[in-house]
């Protein structure tokens, strides 16, 4: 049974016929919310820390999106059936959970010292690691082997945060460049399946100029983005690593060039695909530049460029076009789907700006963070009511 038939079959509350309908819906929620939570304890003072805020960036916000789209396109991927109705509202559990003890740990000190929490908010990327890799060993779906081993890793590095942040008392430096960096190769792998293949089919039915086709190049790109990520993690302060990094950003926007993207504008919900990409190649950039000339470039620049900036934008762009087209709705963007990337890009180039013109960071970071919770919130708005509710034939 494939993904199309398990929904066609799933007798119970649309919102759980497919994984990406309630993780791409309460994700959003969630960033719209724990933002301007971080913002108002940065400002006024709050128990909301540093390491929370980034914890659930990256593990509440980022890695529900991942498992929403994962559990989808890994049946899609390996012919298998996928976790519908009540297995998938167990794992929905896990991630409200997992938000849920983070926020005691904020508010209640002894949550905070506790182990408890850790191992709540732990369980859902342990159990889907598991998923994955027993979808891809069971069908026998090697290609995709990467995307198991990384999302073994994304699972690790969680709990390595949470024992790097106890061990040196909330801060998680090295745990946060690892999942930082997982990230950034899981946009460039899947990211970079997704983009020239959704751009190739939107142009033949017109006729446009076609992406390059998968080759060499791209594996060559692949490996040195993957080698200078792990340098950074482990030594991010050599000029190398710098280098590094800004060699395998430049070569990103080759790799990115080859797709066209130019050609896509008349489609934002295509065009936007490019975008997130270009954000990761900023990123990478702008990360290694902080590195090479720390006097010149701040770190926070470049971290915000891959967080708000590549994360932030492709993970739109994937939730916006997964969910029209898992909900049986037009693939066009719409007018208020060009407000939604229009939101998230601005979020990000100021957030961005924030971090090189240092005089005015908090204005700046405010005024982002309002045009980041805006651009989620106005997903959920539009979004909410087709990931909710059932598919338009299903109406008739």
């Amino acid at each position: 049974m494939n993904t199309a038939s398990a929904m066609r079959a799933h007798r119970g509350p649309a919102l759980f016929s497919i994984g990406l309908r309630p993780f791409f819906l309460f994700s959003a929620i969630w960033a719209a919310l724990a933002v301007p939570l971080w913002v108002h304890a940065y400002a006024a003072g709050g128990p909301i820390g540093l390491t929370w805020h980034i914890h659930e960036m990256l593990f509440g916000y980022a890695a529900g999106v991942i498992v929403g789209f994962l559990m989808t396109a890994v049946p899609n991927w390996t012919g298998r059936m996928p976790v519908v109705g009540l297995p998938l509202m167990g794992m929905v559990g896990l991630w409200m959970a997992g938000r849920a003890a983070m926020l005691m740990t904020a508010f209640s000190q002894a949550a905070a010292t506790a182990v408890w929490p850790a191992i709540v908010d732990s369980l859902l990327l342990v159990v889907m690691a598991g998923l994955v890799w027993r979808e891809i060993l069971t069908g026998q779906n090697w290609r995709n082997l990467p995307v198991a081993i990384m999302v073994t890793l994304l699972a690790a590095s969680n709990i390595g945060f949470h024992v790097e942040a106890h061990l040196m008392g909330g801060a998680a430096p090295t745990a946060t460049r690892a999942t930082l960096a997982l990230i950034a190769m899981l946009i460039a792998l899947i990211g970079g399946r997704i983009t020239p293949s959704f751009t190739r089919n939107w142009q033949l039915k017109r006729s446009g100029p076609l992406p390059a086709t998968t080759g060499p190049f791209d594996g060559f790109v692949l490996a040195m983005t993957g080698l200078s990520l792990v340098g950074w993690v482990v030594a991010p302060q050599q000029v190398w690593v710098g280098v590094g990094l800004i060699t395998a950003g430049g070569l990103n926007l080759v790799r990115l060039a080859r797709w066209k993207g130019w050609a896509t504008v008349a489609e934002p919900l295509v065009m936007i695909l490019h975008l997130g990409y270009l954000w990761l190649s900023l990123a990478l950039g702008l990360i290694g530049a902080s590195i090479v000339w720390p006097m010149a470039v701040g770190a926070s620049a470049g971290v915000h460029a891959l967080t708000a900036g590549a994360i932030g934008v492709m993970t739109l762009a994937v939730m916006t076009r997964a969910g029209r087209g898992h909900t049986g709705r037009p693939l066009t963007a719409g007018a208020t789907g060009v407000l939604i990337y229009a939101l998230i890009n601005a979020a990000a180039l100021v957030r961005v700006i924030g971090g090189l013109w240092l005089e005015a960071y908090q204005p700046l970071l405010v005024t982002s963070a309002v045009l980041w919770c805006l651009a989620f919130l106005t997903f959920a708005v539009v979004y909410g009511p087709m990931l909710i509710g059932p598919r338009p034939q299903a109406q008739a």
